[in-house]
């Protein structure tokens, strides 16, 4: 068989259209196709290397593809076909690849790891989730393939909020961002996770209790919220999350469907705790008149403690940190600061630690006690939740009583 004398530059510029197609070779599988129309492209002709039928992958037309290019591309083909790869099925698997890798973008696969997510955390936390991405995350790298997001890009949008201070933010954010890519890892998306070590380029966070007064105080707390310019509702707020101990979000997403008058108890079902179990809360004289005041104003309506504006939702859980902040209690006492002034007073006067944490729904981080733990002591939680609001009741009069011997109850 004679050897293919190569093209030259000249010979594919110069080569003429004809009444029907045809083709110069320059060897080793490599071809023009000319058009009647003019029209030029690159075909590599090979046989496949499973069928061993002959077959031709277009390479691009001329002159955007160039003779030396051509060369080239026909190179790299011939080097797939010695490892037994078919070029033209390579080719379709990398531009299925991009094209998968183009629709899982950051975004993308952020909301998919936000719907498994948001079954386990409650409704107010997740909304809190998603607001943290949207704000921080989504407008730099939203539209990025999940498989181009690296550490130096990521720590570059990090960088000015930790230069704000905001290093508990960035704590956070980086927490989300490894459960983001853990997931993409785990979902086949990516093959690791590049952001493993990202916490370790910023400062940790000074861990900080939330502000809260000493069990003394709790006359005067008691006296500038009963004197305080707030909304009925606002106050109404503040007094159930010191009777019952829940968290701010817990409080304010109250519904009057969780209310069981009968038997005394307020259930919080599952998607509103932060630690995804159910949580009863027995209800005393005090809190169930609370109730009683509320029911004029929103016993029609589904939440206990309504939004001003929108009385169809339920108030923002931020409305009784405001409120302190407005009565002087700025950097003092937070909302959430109310449950530890529970726990320091009831552990103070002995009530079972046991009791006191069931109370406020803390889930043992010891597996082992955690197993022999499980009884949700809600008797004993009714007894000590009885001297609780009273004991707020009587620090409205100015009094704070020094023991509970007579209600203490151990078995």
């Amino acid at each position: 068989m004679a050897k293919t004398t190569p093209l030259t530059n000249t010979e594919v510029k110069q080569a003429k259209a004809k009444d029907k197609v045809y083709k110069l070779s320059d060897g080793n599988g490599l071809q023009l196709r000319v058009k009647p129309s003019g029209n030029k492209s690159w075909l590599l002709d090979y046989v496949k290397p499973h069928t061993k039928k002959r077959t031709a992958i277009g390479l691009g037309g001329y002159p955007d593809v160039s003779l030396a290019d051509a060369r080239k591309l026909r190179s790299t083909h011939r080097e797939l076909l010695a490892k037994g790869i078919d070029p033209k099925e390579y080719k379709d698997e990398q531009g299925r690849i991009n094209a998968e890798a183009a629709s899982n973008t950051f975004k993308h696969v952020a909301m998919a790891w936000f719907e498994i997510k948001s079954t386990q955390v409650s409704e107010d936390y997740g909304i809190d989730l998603w607001r943290s991405l949207d704000n921080h995350l989504l407008p730099s790298l939203g539209k990025l393939p999940i498989s181009k997001i690296t550490a130096p890009k990521v720590i570059e949008i990090l960088k000015p909020i930790a230069a704000k201070g905001s290093l508990e933010t960035v704590k956070r954010l980086c927490q989300r961002l490894n459960e983001i890519m853990i997931f993409a890892v785990n979902t086949g998306l990516i093959h690791a996770n590049p952001l493993a070590g990202l916490r370790a380029a910023f400062q940790k966070p000074v861990k900080e209790n939330m502000p809260t007064i000493t069990p003394g105080e709790l006359p005067q707390l008691m006296r500038d919220i009963s004197y305080a310019s707030i909304k009925l509702v606002t106050r109404f707020l503040i007094e159930w999350q010191l009777h019952t101990m829940v968290r701010p979000s817990e409080a304010a997403g109250a519904k009057w469907s969780e209310i069981d008058l009968e038997n005394k108890v307020w259930i919080i079902p599952v998607e509103r705790m932060k630690k995804k179990r159910e949580h009863l809360v027995p209800l005393t004289e005090q809190t169930l008149e609370i109730l009683n005041s509320l029911k004029p104003i929103s016993g029609h309506r589904e939440h206990v403690f309504p939004a001003d504006r929108n009385p169809r939702h339920h108030i923002n859980e931020q409305t009784a940190n405001m409120a302190l902040k407005r009565m002087g209690y700025e950097k003092r006492l937070v909302a959430h600061g109310l449950r530890a002034l529970a726990s320091t007073t009831l552990n103070q006067q002995g009530f079972d630690g046991d009791v006191v944490e069931a109370a406020l729904a803390h889930v043992d981080k010891n597996e082992v006690r955690r197993a022999y733990n499980r009884a949700d002591y809600l008797d004993r939680r009714r007894v000590m939740m009885s001297w609780w609001s009273e004991h707020i009741a009587q620090a409205q009069f100015g009094q704070v009583r020094r023991t509970c011997t007579n209600l203490k109850v151990v078995s």
